[in-house]
């Protein structure tokens, strides 16, 4: 199995447009220890031919542009083709949907979702510029793997298993208030190739809970939620009034965050992404990238790759 991180920041991306934040005018100014990110997104194969993307960024279309594996290719004298061959949806937040849209321009392929977020996309007029008949919309179940397979039913070489994590419904879909945590709005998933090596992929989590711990231990690669290094830097920073578990999402540091939950379970990587803009983590010179790398995980970046 081969991947790619297309993009490794949240929503927003790194520097966000309207932030003149330090860490966002370190990044402006080309200061390579503030690498801009563009908002996260996966590409996986099993041969290096035909990609699945997993989630479609409002950045798309400059992530196929800075990935020569999904560049088009004229073999045959045609004039439009694209390696992508299927596309997996782990939510329905707009920087993990609004990319369909980059895909609408006449090319097969096919779209597997959760229902909740199939209904999303069928209740949204505009989503219908993805045209059914040409890209089907599969539902993924629950707790079940899928042979994936292109638009026209070739196997693709991989399995894909989605599974509930906390998380919350999409900013667009909340009626008022804090709508607290759900087990339904977003979901993981673990991707496996014919010999059996697992990727397993969560961009967005609230909470760790003991069977999302067994869900991840031995994967041969985690890529997991690492917005916030703490639940309550964007209020500290004065940028913005919600804390992580409020946007559906667990801080790194502290003994509820990542790096203390998930200690002790074996992987073969384990890499950080889906960072938000007001992350220390981001700056690679902070001691918090420091403290990251000396607990065994990595801080993803954009082209970053996987081979497993």
């Amino acid at each position: 199995m081969k991947a790619i991180l297309l993009g490794t920041g949240a929503g927003g991306g790194f520097p966000q447009w309207n932030s003149a934040a330090e860490a966002c005018r370190r990044a402006r100014a080309g200061d390579p220890a503030a690498l801009p990110r563009t908002q996260c997104g996966l590409a996986v194969s099993a041969d290096g031919a035909r990609w699945v993307l997993v989630n479609a960024s409002p950045d798309l279309r400059a992530q196929i542009e800075a990935t020569p594996a999904l560049h088009p290719r004229p073999e045959g004298g045609r004039k439009r083709h694209s390696p992508i061959a299927a596309v997996v949806l782990t939510g329905g937040e707009v920087d993990a949907i609004a990319g369909l849209l980059t895909l609408r321009e006449g090319h097969r392929f096919a779209l597997h979702a959760p229902a909740s977020v199939l209904e999303v996309l069928a209740a949204n007029p505009i989503f219908g510029a993805v045209n059914p008949a040409l890209v089907p919309r599969l539902e993924l179940p629950a707790e079940a793997p899928v042979a994936l397979a292109d638009a026209d039913g070739v196997p693709l070489g991989l399995s894909v298993e989605g599974f509930a994590v906390p998380g919350k419904v999409p900013l667009f879909a909340e009626t008022g208030g804090d709508p607290g945590l759900s087990e339904e709005a977003t979901i993981g998933l673990r991707i496996t190739d014919a010999a059996g090596h697992a990727l397993v992929f969560v961009p967005g989590c609230a909470a760790v809970t003991e069977a999302l711990r067994a869900r991840l231990d031995g994967a041969d690669c985690l890529c997991f939620d690492g917005t916030l290094w703490q639940d309550d830097e964007m209020p500290r920073a004065g940028i913005g009034p919600k804390t992580g578990r409020r946007m559906g999402h667990i801080s790194i540091d502290g003994p509820e965050g990542t790096l203390a939950q998930l200690a002790g379970l074996q992987f073969g990587r384990r890499i950080l992404v889906h960072l938000n803009n007001s992350n220390p983590a981001l700056l690679s010179d902070s001691p918090e990238h420091a403290a990251i790398r000396a607990a065994g995980w990595e801080v993803g970046t954009d082209g970053m790759e996987i081979a497993l």
